[in-house]
């Protein structure tokens, strides 16, 4: 059985039986590993043929203990960090294979027996089974898919279509490579609080009559203008604010700009990690790791941070802007958000394009018509060039 987008539920494809996906009930934080929550394998080990590995998206690597849970399944960033640094994770609860892209640097688990020789983000024919990692820090919570492969399928025909400077021929060219598949892409999201201090000068314009120098007829006259000026001051002040979901990608395989364009996820529809919604999907294992992940979110949260302290600086403009801010109360999810991955060919490049699996927004990358681009341009500077002429032609 497999997770249906569109009953969202379990079905059957053979038989068409329909079950309710019913969230898990997890292990206290406390619970020693049992007789099968077995340390994974290192990565890289040796592993034999059609054998699943249990891990990636398994149990806790040799009984090691996960941080408690906060309410909404928030979790303490500390412990998490001290639990990344020794190597300790719960996976994902199923069984899996992996595939490491050695041209993006992806790394694909596969739940169920689906297995691929090509790289779903780039690709690339160039992937290489791995024993599937054992300390990885296990979802909190998920978005299930909405958006099912033939309305994926036919999103990305719409969308390759569209676009005037897209090749003509684009549409009927185009060759998917591998299929289109569903992936769950990998994100931690952050909450914390922030304090922020700040000093700065304020401007203040105020207006002033000068007599001043300018040509007139072509004779030089002096004439008498409102002339703007700056009173500068000092100001300080402080802020208090909270952030929520602070959205961090951490996929290997997805390039960041593209990601950062996928904002549509709604986060308020997550829903508690249960490993049947893997069923038929796959899931990218994260490249980011929590520190990095961290300071990632850091970043954007100090640069909001600072826009906002600069909008309650007084007056009209400011100079010389200092702030200081301490982060409390941090919390992160690791969390899964569905999108439907293909790569396609165009003359012998290789494009990438993205369905938001929530959302259906279409994201992704695609060759240029130089020949349109520098038919627009002729265009516009025949008209630039016309008007030019018609305005020389009416003085004359």
């Amino acid at each position: 059985m497999s997770f249906d987008p569109q009953r969202q539920a379990m079905a059957c494809p053979y038989c068409g039986h329909v079950a309710a996906v019913q969230p898990q009930q997890q292990a206290a934080p406390q619970q020693q590993a049992g007789p099968q929550e077995q340390a994974a394998p290192q990565q890289g080990a040796p592993q034999a043929e059609g054998q699943a590995a249990q891990g990636g998206f398994g149990t806790p690597a040799g009984g090691g203990q996960a941080p408690a849970p906060a309410p909404g399944g928030e979790r303490s960033l500390q412990e998490g960090l001290q639990m990344e640094q020794s190597q300790g994770g719960q996976g994902y609860g199923t069984q899996v294979r992996t595939l490491d892209c050695s041209t993006c640097g992806a790394t694909v688990n596969f739940a169920g027996g689906e297995i691929s020789s090509k790289c779903a983000f780039c690709g690339s024919q160039s992937v290489i089974e791995q024993q599937a990692h054992g300390n990885v820090i296990r979802p909190e919570s998920l978005v299930p898919f909405a958006v099912n492969q033939e309305a994926a399928k036919q999103k990305f025909q719409e969308w390759l279509g569209s676009g005037f400077f897209r090749p003509g021929d684009l549409e009927d060219a185009a060759r998917v490579e591998g299929g289109i598949a569903g992936m769950y892409v990998p994100y931690w999201t952050f909450d914390c609080a922030v304090q922020s201090q700040w000093r700065a000068e304020a401007g203040h314009h105020y207006y002033e009559h000068e007599l001043v120098t300018k040509v007139v007829d072509g004779q030089k006259q002096q004439v008498k203008e409102r002339v703007r000026k700056t009173r500068w001051e000092p100001a300080h002040g402080h802020r208090q604010d909270r952030y929520d979901d602070v959205l961090v990608v951490a996929s290997k395989g997805l390039p960041e700009k593209i990601a950062d364009r996928l904002a549509t996820f709604d986060t308020s529809a997550l829903q508690p990690y249960d490993p049947r919604f893997l069923a038929g999907y796959r899931a990218e294992e994260y490249g980011v790791g929590l520190a990095d992940g961290w300071e990632k979110a850091k970043r954007k949260v100090i640069a909001d941070q600072d826009r906002k302290c600069q909008s309650d600086i007084p007056g009209d403009t400011h100079r010389n802007y200092q702030s200081q801010h301490q982060f409390g109360q941090e919390t992160y999810k690791h969390i899964l958000l569905p999108l439907w991955i293909a790569a396609y060919r165009y003359q012998d490049e290789t494009y990438r394009f993205l369905v938001n699996g929530q959302t259906g927004e279409v994201q992704g990358e695609a060759p240029t018509s130089w020949f349109k681009v520098a038919l627009v341009v002729l265009v516009i500077a025949a008209i630039i060039a016309g008007i030019v002429f018609a305005v020389k032609a009416g003085k004359g």
